[in-house]
Formats: C-alpha cells, structure tokens, sequence
C-alpha cells in the first residue's frame, strides 16, 4: 500500500518506520528540515523494545516536493494545523485517497471533511508511546493499539485492508463501531493530565504528590465523560479513571506534549482538548467548571511563554 504520512514528528515517524519495515511504500511528509535531512542521509533511526535499527526504505520529504499520490494519508499534524497541512498535500490527494486521522482532540474530523467527503475518512485514536528523540531518531518503549472506523460508521472494503496493513506493522490495529467512544475516553484522558502537568510545570508523577491531584484529575474525566454521553456517545469510565491513575504511577518523568510545547513557546492543542469540551458542554447544558478553568489557566501560561520566548530571540 502506498502510505503517506502527513507530521512526521514522534508518532508519525513510529509509524512510519514500523509501516517500512513491513515493506509498506511510505512517505514521511514534514516541515522539519533538519529531520527530513537526517532520515535522508542516515535512514530513520527506530528504537523499541524490538531493537534499535535505522529504516532507510522509506521517503522524507517536505510536502510540496512529494509527488506519489497515496492511497492512505495519515495525519498526525496538531489540530491546529489540520487544515493548512491538507492544503499543502492538495495535489496528492485524488478520489481513491482515504484519510486517517489519529490527532488527539475533536474537530478533526470536520477539518478533513472540508477536503473530501467523509466516506473517504477514516477517524481512530492510538495508544502508542513515542519520543522524537532528536533529528531522524524515534524512541517508543511498551506497547500500543488502534481503533478506527470510517467517519460515516460504514465498512467499505478498504477498511478491512488498512487494519491488515497497520497490526501486520505490529501496530496492533481493530475496527470499532464504537470509535467515538474511544476518541472521547482520550480526550478524557488528555483533558485531565496534559493541562494539569502544563499548568505545574511538571511531569505525570507529580500529580501523585498528594491526593489532591489524583482527585482533580478524575473529577476532569467525570465533566469530559458526562459531555461525551450527552451527546449521545458510549463511554466506559473505570477504563478512563484506571489509565488516569496508570499514568500518574508508572509514566514518571513524562512531560505531555502540552507541557512540551509551553516549553518551546509553541501554541498547544488546548482548544482542540479541552476547548473543545466545553464549547459541547455549553451546547448540552453540563457543568464542567474544572475543565474549562484549566482551559484558561493554561491560555494564560501559554501565551506568557510565547511572550518569554519572543524576547529572548
């Protein structure tokens, strides 16, 4: 299968190199140069509890120079550059093009339906750790999985072929009808840590410091929950609450992209997260009041840091 993958930063080029490996025809489609450049002269460098090796059959490439024309497009880019890197791959995208999205947050969906028909769509969530490590090296340690369904809840046969693709790279993929169930239990999850530890300063663990945290992380999952099952959508919440307090325990010195992203003066996905959330609640009439006071705290802290990082150029 002829796959490209659209943001070739950790998670992108995880599956990218994976998807190489099982002898998929792949190209990484990035604005990073001194990545793209790496991979080119090295091969990407792949390190996983299967060994660390470089992966030299695949392409790296900025988006306007790629020519193939896919026919699975990954995207993997942060939400807020959804639309704007799909105008940049317009011309490799033609009508037997599929899209995946696996962002984090909600409304990724509708930005990719502005381009195709949502037919064409595929939406599914991933539980796979990774690292960009430094330029052409990806680091992932444990193990992951993927759910996805097409966006208009139909099985074409393409469907089927995509999860072959995906778990023969060892990606452990399945179809589910119940795919917006698992995209909301992680936006649960991403709602609750990712502002928490960004708002901190601080990695997962430290919210176990004391019990408040751990607490207030759960009472983030019930408002995120409660606004998924108004909507009329299937959440299992022990599921959720158990990778909350998994994290808190095991994910020790891990900094959430938000958190990354605050400490490089870059804008957060806050708006796709928890943003998100509570422009659903308002519309359903649910209270989220912890929810939407870490949106705007971490609003705050964002745009300090942007300011901080400007004056130091």
């Amino acid at each position: 299968m002829k796959i490209a993958i659209l943001g070739a930063g950790a998670m992108g080029s995880l599956f990218g190199g994976l998807l190489a490996e099982a002898d998929q025809h792949v190209t990484l489609l990035d604005i990073n140069d001194a990545h793209l450049h790496a991979i080119a002269e090295r091969g990407l460098r792949l390190e996983t509890d299967w060994g660390d090796r470089h992966v030299s059959n695949l392409q790296a490439l900025r988006p306007g120079d790629a020519a193939d024309v896919p026919d699975l497009l990954i995207v993997f880019t942060k939400s807020m550059h959804t639309r704007a890197a799909l105008a940049s791959v317009r011309h490799l995208i033609d009508p037997a093009t599929h899209i995946l999205t696996l962002q984090n947050g909600l409304g990724n969906v509708e930005a990719v339906a502005s381009m195709v028909q949502r037919e064409r769509i595929f939406v599914g969530v991933t539980t796979w750790p990774a690292d960009l490590v430094g330029p052409g090296h990806v680091r992932s340690h444990g193990t992951g999985e993927i759910r996805l369904m097409s966006a208009d809840g139909e099985r074409p046969a393409i469907l089927a072929r995509v999860v072959d693709v995906l778990s023969a790279a060892g990606l452990n993929c399945q179809a589910d009808a119940n795919v917006w169930g698992a995209v909301w239990e992680k936006v649960a999850f991403n709602a609750a840590l990712n502002p928490l530890c960004t708002v901190l300063n601080r990695p997962v663990d430290a919210l176990g410091a004391v019990e408040d945290g751990p607490a207030l992380a759960l009472a983030i999952v019930d408002e995120v929950l409660a606004v998924a099952r108004a909507s009329g959508i299937t959440v299992d919440a022990g599921k959720v609450n158990d990778n909350v307090r998994h994290a808190i325990v095991a994910h020790r010195g891990h900094k959430p992209s938000m958190l990354q992203d605050v400490l490089a003066g870059r804008p957060t996905e806050i708006e796709s997260i928890n943003g998100a959330v509570v422009a659903t609640a308002r519309r359903h009439g649910v209270p989220v009041p912890h929810t939407e006071t870490l949106m705007q705290l971490v609003r705050l802290v964002q745009v300090q840091a942007q300011a901080a990082h400007q004056q130091e150029r």
